[in-house]
C-alpha cells in the first residue's frame, strides 16, 4: 500500500511562471508512481474553461490536471472561477454555476461595518465569504484521492491582497501542504523574485515553504550550478530542481499571455488560417490542434489585410460579445470578414463568433452591459437572445459520419436546435474542441491542399496520454523525486 502523502502547492513568484504546468507534471508523475492524485485550485481567475461531465464548469487548467491524474475533472478541483467581463467586472462561477457579476473592488477589499450596509453580502460577496466553500471541496478531495495536487495562484507575496487570498499560503495552512515555490528564470530576475516572495511572508507561512523549483532554464544547465547554491544559501530553501524550457511537448496553456506569441503573418505554401484577435477572447484551446498541423500556418489577428488574404478566418469565443461585435464593426475587421467571404473564403465561428455570425444578438435583459442589441454579420440565418441562464455540457456530435466530441460554454440561445450549422462557405457552432476532431479539420482543409497528407497526430487519447507522459519524464529528469517524496512523508 502507498503511503499517504501530503498535499503539495505549487505557488509561484508571479503569474506565468508556469505553475500549471508543473501542477499538471506532477499529477502524471504520482500517477506513474502508483498513486491516485487530484489537482485543486481553490480560485481560478480564467476565461479558458471547461465542462465537467456533469456539466458544470471549471478552470481548463484544472481539468487538464485530471487528465493527467487519470480521473475525470469534478467542481471540487476548482470551486471558485472568476471570469473576467471587463477590467473591473468579472462573472463568479461557484461550484460549477454563474451566481452573477462582481465589481474586482468590492470583491477584494475587506468587508467592513460600513461596506455592509451599502453592499448587501449576497450582492457582493469577498473572497472571506467563500472561504468555508473553498475549504469544503478540498477536504472531499482530500478524503478520496493520494496526493492532492495544488495550484497556487499569481504571486504569494501581494501584501495587499493578503487577508483575502483564498489560494496561496491560507489554502496550504488548511491542507497542510507542502509548499513549493515556483520561479521563472526565463523572464529575469529570479533570484529576487524568489528570495522577495519567501522573505514578505510571515514567519509561520514561511515555514510551510519546503522547496524551490527554477522553471524555464534555458542553455546549459551547468551555468547556474553557481546560482542554484547561492539562491539556497540566501533563501535557506532547497532548490529541487530546474526545469529547462522545452517547444516540443504540446499541453494546453492556460493563460492567453501566450497568444502575443502567435501574432504571425501570412506564410507561403501553407493553409493560412487568421484567428480573428478579440478583446475578450476565451477558449483559445480550441485552435490549438489545427495549429500544430504542418499544412497548416495559424496566427492571431485584428488586420484586416491579413483577414482579406487568409484562405480561412476563424471568430472564437468571447466573454463579450456584443462589445465585441462592436468593436469589429468600429475596427473594419467586421466588414473585412464579409467580403472575405464574398471573395470564397471559408469563415468559421465558435460559440460567441457563432452568435456573430447570425443575424442578430439581442440583450434586453443586459446581461452583458447596455448594448440592447446588434446586427450580426450575417452569414448564418440564426438569431440570439441574451439569457441568465448558461449552457455548460461535454457532447458528442456526427461529422460526414464519424463521431466527434466537445463540450458547451455559452450564454445565450439561438433559434435553432442545430449543433453546427453550415451555409455556403461559412460553418458556426457552440461546441468547444470542434477543431479538435481531424474529420472536421479534414473538412476544412480539403479544398486548399490535394493530395490531402498530414504528419499531425489525432488528439486521441493516446495522443494526450504520450504528451503528459513527456512532461512528466521531462520534469522528473530534472528535480529530485526522492527529495520531495521525502518532504511529502516527513512528519517533523
Amino acid at each position: 500500500m502507498k503511503n499517504v502523502l501530503h498535499p503539495i502547492m505549487f505557488a509561484g513568484t508571479g503569474s506565468n511562471v508556469g505553475k500549471s504546468i508543473v501542477a499538471t507534471a506532477f499529477c502524471r508523475i504520482f500517477r506513474l508512481d502508483g498513486y491516485m492524485p487530484a489537482p485543486f485550485k481553490a480560485q481560478n481567475m480564467a476565461l479558458n474553461s471547461y465542462a465537467t461531465p456533469d456539466g458544470l464548469e471549471i478552470g481548463r487548467a484544472q481539468a487538464v490536471q485530471a487528465e493527467a491524474a487519470g480521473i475525470p475533472c469534478h467542481t471540487d478541483m476548482n470551486p471558485l472561477l472568476l471570469k473576467p467581463q471587463s477590467d473591473h467586472t468579472s462573472q463568479v462561477v461557484l461550484h460549477g454555476k454563474p451566481i452573477g457579476n462582481r465589481d474586482a473592488y468590492e470583491y477584494w477589499r475587506r468587508p467592513s461595518p460600513s461596506s455592509a450596509s451599502r453592499f448587501p453580502r449576497e450582492d457582493c460577496p469577498s473572497p472571506i465569504d467563500f472561504r468555508k466553500e473553498v475549504c469544503d471541496a478540498f477536504d472531499r478531495l482530500a478524503s478520496c484521492y493520494n496526493p492532492i495536487v495544488m495550484e497556487g495562484a499569481g504571486s504569494i507575496s501581494e501584501l495587499n491582497l493578503r487577508d483575502t487570498d483564498l489560494v496561496n499560503l491560507p489554502m496550504a495552512r488548511h491542507a497542510g501542504a507542502d509548499v513549493i515555490l515556483v520561479g521563472d528564470i526565463d523572464r529575469g530576475g529570479v533570484f529576487a523574485s524568489v528570495y522577495g516572495s519567501i522573505m514578505l511572508q510571515t514567519p509561520e507561512d514561511r515555514k510551510f515553504i519546503k522547496g524551490i523549483i527554477i522553471n524555464k532554464f534555458r542553455g546549459d544547465m551547468r551555468l547556474f550550478d553557481e546560482g542554484r547554491s547561492m539562491l539556497e544559501d540566501i533563501c535557506g530553501v532547497p532548490v529541487l530542481g530546474v526545469i529547462p524550457y522545452y517547444k516540443d511537448i504540446y499541453i494546453d496553456e492556460e493563460d492567453s499571455v501566450s497568444l502575443e506569441q502567435k501574432r504571425r503573418q501570412l506564410a507561403e505554401g501553407k493553409v493560412n488560417v487568421a484567428v480573428v484577435l478579440l478583446r475578450h477572447i476565451s477558449n483559445f484551446t480550441d485552435f490549438d490542434t489545427l495549429e500544430r498541423d504542418s499544412r497548416v500556418n495559424l496566427f492571431y489577428t485584428n488586420n484586416t489585410s491579413d483577414i482579406s488574404h487568409a484562405d480561412i478566418i476563424i471568430l472564437p469565443g468571447t466573454k463579450q460579445t456584443l462589445e465585441d461585435l462592436l468593436e469589429l464593426r468600429r475596427n473594419g475587421c467586421a466588414q473585412a470578414i464579409m467580403r472575405a467571404h464574398r471573395d470564397g473564403k471559408k469563415v468559421v465561428g465558435i460559440c460567441g463568433g457563432y452568435q456573430m455570425l447570425g443575424q442578430t444578438i439581442s440583450d434586453p435583459e443586459g446581461i452583458e452591459g447596455n448594448i440592447a442589441t446588434l446586427p450580426g454579420l450575417g452569414l448564418l440565418p440564426i438569431y440570439t437572445t441574451m439569457t441568465r441562464e448558461k449552457t455548460t455540457r461535454q457532447v458528442t456530435f456526427d461529422f460526414n459520419g464519424q463521431e466527434c466530441r466537445g463540450y458547451e460554454i455559452h450564454q445565450g440561445v439561438s433559434d435553432t436546435d442545430e449543433a453546427i450549422i453550415q451555409s455556403e462557405r461559412c460553418i458556426g457552432t457552440y461546441i468547444h474542441g470542434f477543431l479538435d476532431n481531424q474529420p472536421v479539420i479534414e473538412h476544412l482543409l480539403k479544398d486548399h491542399l490535394s493530395p490531402l497528407t498530414s504528419d499531425l497526430s489525432p488528439l486521441t487519447s493516446d495522443f494526450k496520454d504520450e504528451q503528459y507522459n513527456r512532461l512528466a519524464d521531462h520534469v522528473r529528469r530534472h528535480v529530485d523525486m526522492e527529495r520531495i517524496y521525502k518532504i511529502l512523508t516527513d512528519n517533523d
